[in-house]
C-alpha cells in the first residue's frame, strides 16, 4: 500500500469535524430528557465502540499481537483521549459557562504549538503564530465573545485538564502506534473508556442519571435510541475512526487546528436542526478559523516535528 497523501488527511479531517459537529444536537434531546452529560457520554462511547468492534476485527486479520504492541496508545486513547478529557470537561461544566469551558478545551493545538516550541527550543515559524492568533479569535467568536467570564478555580482548572486531554488525543493519534490500524485504536480506546466512565457514575464522583422514554427530536417525537444510536455511530464512531486517520497522515498540529472546525460544525447543525441562532459574529469566526488553518498548513518546516515525549505519548 502507498503512503496516504495530504489530500486523502484533510478529506478524513473534514468527515471528523463534521461528524463530531452532529452531537450537540442529537445529544441535547437525551440532556433535556433527564440524561446526565456523564450517563449520555458514557452510552456514547460504549455504542460506539461495538459499532467498530466488527471494523476492529476484520482491521486486524488476526494479528492480535497489534493490540499489545501499542498497547500504551491503546490505555492512552482510552484513558486520556476519551474518558480522562469527557470527565474533566463535564465537572468543568458543573462549574462554568460550557462556552467558557469549551474555549478552553479548544485550546489545545495552541498547546501543542507551545509544547512542540519549549521542547525543541525553536520559535515557531511567523505563519504558525498568526495561525494560532487567527484560530483562536475566530474560536471565541464562534462559542462568544461573552465566554471569557468564568472565575471558579476548579472549574478553569478541570477546563484546562480537558485541554490538556484533547491535546493528548491527537498525539497519541499522530503517532505509528506500532502498525495499529486507526479504527483498531479508535474502537478499543471507546470500549476501555465506557466502563471507566460508568465507574466514575457509579462512584458518584459525577451525576449519572438515565431515561428511557421517548424523547423530542426534529419535530417529532421518538425512542430514546434513536439519537443515541445516531450520536454512537456518526458522531462517535466515524468522528474519532476518521479523526485518528487524519493526525496520523497530517500530524498532531495541523489535524488539532482543522479540529477547531467543529464548533463551526456544531453552530451549523444547531441551527439547521434546532432552529438556534446562527449569527454574523460565528460566520466571521468560521472564516478566522479558516485563515489559521491555512497559516498553519503553509508552514515549511526545515526539519521533521520532533516527538512529544513522556506524559502526552497517551479526546
Amino acid at each position: 500500500m502507498g503512503i496516504p497523501s495530504r489530500s486523502t488527511g484533510l478529506i478524513a479531517a473534514a468527515v471528523s469535524f463534521i461528524s463530531f459537529g452532529t452531537s450537540g444536537a442529537f445529544v441535547k434531546p437525551l440532556l433535556e430528557a433527564g440524561w446526565s452529560p456523564t450517563a449520555a457520554v458514557t452510552a456514547r462511547a460504549c455504542t460506539a465502540g461495538l459499532v467498530l468492534l466488527p471494523f476492529v476485527v476484520m482491521s486486524l486479520r488476526g494479528k492480535w499481537d497489534l493490540l499489545l504492541r501499542a498497547r500504551w496508545a491503546v490505555l492512552g486513547m482510552g484513558l486520556v483521549g476519551v474518558a480522562i478529557t469527557q470527565v474533566l470537561y463535564f465537572a468543568a461544566i458543573q462549574r462554568i459557562p460550557v462556552a467558557t469551558a469549551l474555549l478552553i478545551e479548544f485550546l489545545a493545538p495552541i498547546i501543542l504549538v507551545v509544547f512542540t516550541w519549549a521542547v525543541s527550543r525553536r520559535t515557531p515559524a511567523p505563519v504558525v503564530l498568526l495561525g494560532s492568533v487567527l484560530a483562536v479569535g475566530g474560536l471565541v467568536l464562534v462559542i462568544g465573545p461573552g465566554a471569557i467570564q468564568a472565575v471558579d478555580p476548579i472549574g478553569l482548572a478541570a477546563a484546562f485538564g480537558a485541554a490538556l486531554g484533547c491535546a493528548g488525543y491527537f498525539v497519541i493519534a499522530a503517532r505509528p502506534n506500532d502498525g495499529l490500524p486507526p479504527v483498531a485504536l479508535a474502537g478499543t480506546g471507546l470500549l476501555l473508556a465506557a466502563p471507566v466512565l460508568a465507574l466514575i457514575g457509579a462512584a458518584g464522583l459525577l451525576p449519572f442519571t438515565a431515561t428511557f422514554g421517548d424523547v423530542p427530536l426534529l419535530g417529532t417525537t421518538t425512542a430514546w435510541w434513536v439519537p443515541l444510536l445516531v450520536v454512537a455511530v456518526v458522531g462517535t464512531a466515524l468522528a474519532y475512526a476518521s479523526g485518528i486517520t487524519a493526525s496520523g497522515i497530517l500530524g498532531s498540529r495541523l489535524a488539532s487546528f482543522i479540529a477547531l472546525l467543529e464548533v463551526v460544525s456544531a453552530s451549523l447543525f444547531a441551527w439547521l436542526l434546532l432552529g438556534e441562532e446562527l449569527t454574523g459574529l460565528q460566520l466571521l469566526g468560521g472564516l478566522l478559523i479558516l485563515g489559521g488553518i491555512a497559516s498553519v498548513r503553509a508552514e515549511r518546516p526545515k526539519v521533521e516535528q520532533p516527538p512529544i515525549p513522556g506524559i502526552l505519548q497517551q479526546r
